[in-house]
């Protein structure tokens, strides 16, 4: 039998069964499952600032078409704001593992890049120390690795003294070919390869907490708001007021997640959200 013609008028146009469903959706922030028939575990788990416009767009490509055809039902949760979408979306993707998610997935380990007595090491950290400073968050080695070696070849640093490879003699072989500045073989000090490698790795440093203690990033749409306890970068829980807020328990065994810091630094940092102090 003949394999049946794609119909690509067919494929980009929303499914009638869930048209009632995303009229339904709030303009409003929150987060939206997509979910099979009879599945208990969501397809999909996305955000957005307006649920009923995002539902809208899920039309972009032929993959999203696609899961849009096997979903039977749409359910929601609404936040008060973005930050509160962006968290809850990340909690309940490591929480529940939907199949068409492949990011925000649960990352037990992390490395960083740390230069200590002028030496620098790739060391395995799940923690954010308020003493050392740390420098990128990668999910591995590996990765770690590939980074020290672009910024290497963009501003001429020693792969010998990065650590990436062992000089013999004369000087490492980029040296020999001019992609190292010649710190292996005394062109250049020590010290002044340590300093240009710091003002490479500025902008990857991870910052360090910036407040004594716990605080409350307040949120507010319509009548609704919420308040988010976060410490030394974990986030700990979402409250409905100031009270329940600062009653939250702190730091009640939260591990350093890389997502809920990369959400919480622009908002904290620049203090573009109210920021209540609960210590």
């Amino acid at each position: 039998m003949p394999a049946p013609i794609a119909r690509p008028d067919l494929i980009y146009e929303y499914p009638a069964h869930l048209r009632a469903q995303v009229e339904a959706a709030p303009r409003a922030p929150g987060v939206y499952f997509f979910y099979a028939e009879g599945d208990v575990i969501p397809l999909y788990i996305g955000k957005s600032i307006d649920i009923r416009s995002r539902l809208l767009s899920h039309l972009r490509t032929s993959a999203e078409a696609r899961m849009l055809l096997q979903a039977q039902r749409i359910e929601y949760r609404q936040t008060a704001g973005e930050i509160g979408a962006l968290l809850l979306e990340s909690r309940l993707i490591k929480e529940l593992q939907p199949l068409k998610n492949k990011r925000l997935r649960r990352q037990q380990r992390l490395c960083s890049l740390r230069i200590r007595d002028g030496v620098l090491e790739i060391i395995d950290t799940t923690e954010i120390s308020h003493g050392t400073q740390l420098y990128g968050l990668f999910r591995n080695r590996r990765m770690a690795t590939q980074a020290l070696m672009l910024i290497a070849d963009e501003h001429r640093l020693c792969h010998s003294l990065l650590g990436l490879e062992k000089t013999m003699g004369r000087g490492c072989f980029r040296a020999q070919i001019g992609k190292c500045a010649g710190a292996c073989k005394g062109e250049e000090s020590n010290e002044a390869h340590t300093k240009r490698l710091l003002n490479a790795l500025e902008r990857w440093a991870v910052h360090h907490w910036p407040y004594p203690g716990a605080i409350a990033l307040h949120e507010r749409h319509g009548e609704f708001e919420e308040y988010h306890v976060v410490e030394s970068w974990r986030y700990i829980g979402t409250y409905a007021s100031e009270t329940e807020a600062r009653l939250a328990p702190r730091l009640a065994g939260q591990a350093f997640d890389a997502d809920c810091y990369k959400i919480l630094v622009r908002p904290v940092l620049l203090e573009s959200t109210t920021i209540i102090l609960l210590t």
